[in-house]
């Protein structure tokens, strides 16, 4: 099947010009900038008018939880990955601390399994790594999956990895792109005991960001950095959050660097002030902190310091989010909205148009090699979405994708809406309904 998107304001490589695309099965045909469009060639095609709309790569998304298997009351794979399409995301990379986690081969494979059963979205999925799976780890194929996850710090599923001789041997011996949550652990235990004597079980919400602090962030880091220098380890490190750590990173082109970086959505939207109306649904870890570490965090991606912009999307019922600090589990929901968030930023002058698809496109297929995606390309798979730049809407729960059925954007009127979203060349998302029975591909590497 043949379609042309005609009349369209294309966004990539860093420019936006008018023009259309001819998608031909998966792949994209051809790019017209602007030239008539030969009717020969066009000849049977179903024609899309996007007059007045943006015309983009699909985002590729690389942190996400989406709680299948054993966690199904918060997320399933082929829930969350409809909210991705309807937001424009078009692949993801799944995090590995889920019930059972994938921590050897089978698990792991199972996982994909799944998702070529279910996601509307293409996907990969990380290997977890722990103190005693480095065998396992090291049988990864790193054409067909994303990379390995290292928790240095514990999150949702304590898969803490602490010990320091395991550590050096996963930098010292993996090949595949290593993934860090960096926050140190005994700096966050300690914060954690000065809260509770103070507060009990009651401690606020606000002392978040000086529990799992700047300083656990940045200890954290420094020593993940530290041991990929010694090693040559391919490193990214995951949702950076403070000022202090952007002094760790280098400007520069992202297929340049051994070591990149990633920030998430919600730590260039909100800072420590929103906790007074937001409470534990803005609950993640690392922590939203200052408004001057958002500052500097918006100053390094603008710089390229920061690589590429995820969502770390981790989804909670609100039965469990709504509970005492330490009793609310950390993370939310965001991949529906990541997308629309980063535009509506751009219509405030903090980002340009271009930088976004940069940073949510572009960057993260060269940091993976993933293979012909993240661009609008001949030749290239066909992942794109069209993008409404003067259709403002209200985030609600009647709109809202998520299993869990809510978000932290509850109520915010955006400016730009995700119209039409293409997968593999076929439309998945259209005019607020996911298309059913349209299934994503395994993403592939080029390493």
């Amino acid at each position: 099947m043949k379609t042309l998107i005609k009349n369209a304001q294309i966004v990539n490589e860093g420019k936006t010009f008018s023009g259309a695309v001819l998608i031909d099965g998966e792949l994209i045909i051809k790019v017209f900038t602007g030239e008539s469009i030969p009717e020969e060639i066009t000849k049977g095609a179903t024609v899309i008018d996007a007059q007045g709309k943006y015309l983009m790569p699909g985002a590729i998304d690389d942190q996400v939880h989406f709680r299948e298997p054993g966690m199904t009351h918060k997320g399933e794979i082929a829930t969350e990955s409809r909210a991705a399409v309807a937001g424009g995301v078009t692949s993801y990379m799944e995090m590995p601390n889920t019930n059972p986690q994938a921590v050897t081969q089978q698990l792991l494979e199972q996982k994909y399994m799944r998702a070529a059963e279910v996601s509307a979205a293409n996907y990969s999925f990380y290997m977890g790594a722990t103190n005693d799976n480095l065998e396992e780890v090291l049988k990864t194929n790193g054409t067909d999956v994303c990379g390995v996850k290292v928790f240095m710090g514990s999150s949702t599923g304590n898969m803490l990895v602490d010990d320091e001789t395991i550590l050096s041997e996963i930098f010292r011996n993996t090949k595949l792109l290593v993934a860090t949550h960096c926050e140190d652990e005994p700096t966050i235990i300690r914060n954690t005991a000065i809260y509770r004597e103070k507060y009990g079980e009651y401690v606020p919400i606000s002392a978040h960001p000086k529990i799992r602090s700047a300083e656990a962030c940045f200890k954290s880091t420094s020593k993940a950095i530290e041991l990929a220098s010694r090693y040559g380890t391919r490193l990214h490190v995951l949702h950076l959050s403070t000022a202090d750590e952007m002094k760790l990173f280098d400007s520069g082109p992202v297929n340049k660097k051994l070591i990149t970086a990633e920030v998430c959505v919600h730590h260039l939207w909100f800072d420590e002030h929103d906790y007074i109306t937001h409470g534990t649904r803005i609950k993640w870890n690392p922590a939203i902190k200052s408004a001057a570490d958002k500052a500097a965090l918006w100053e390094a991606l603008l710089a390229d310091k920061i690589d590429v912009v995820a969502t770390d999307h981790a989804p909670h019922t609100l039965e469990e989010k709504s509970n005492t600090y330490f009793k609310a589990p950390s993370g939310g929901p965001l991949v529906q909205h990541s997308l629309v968030a980063m535009l509506e930023m751009s219509q405030h002058g903090l980002i340009t148009v271009e930088k976004v698809i940069e940073k949510m496109c572009h960057a993260p297929a060269d940091l993976f090699r993933i293979d012909r995606r993240g661009y609008m390309r001949e030749g290239y798979y066909a992942d794109l979405v069209l993008v409404d730049q003067a259709k403002p809407w209200v985030v609600s729960p009647e709109n809202i994708l998520y299993k869990c059925g809510w978000s932290p954007f509850e109520g915010m009127k955006f400016s730009h809406q995700v119209t039409h979203t293409f997968v593999n060349g076929e439309l998945v998302y259209a005019d607020g309904k996911v298309v059913d029975g349209k299934i994503g591909k395994r993403l592939k590497f080029n390493r």
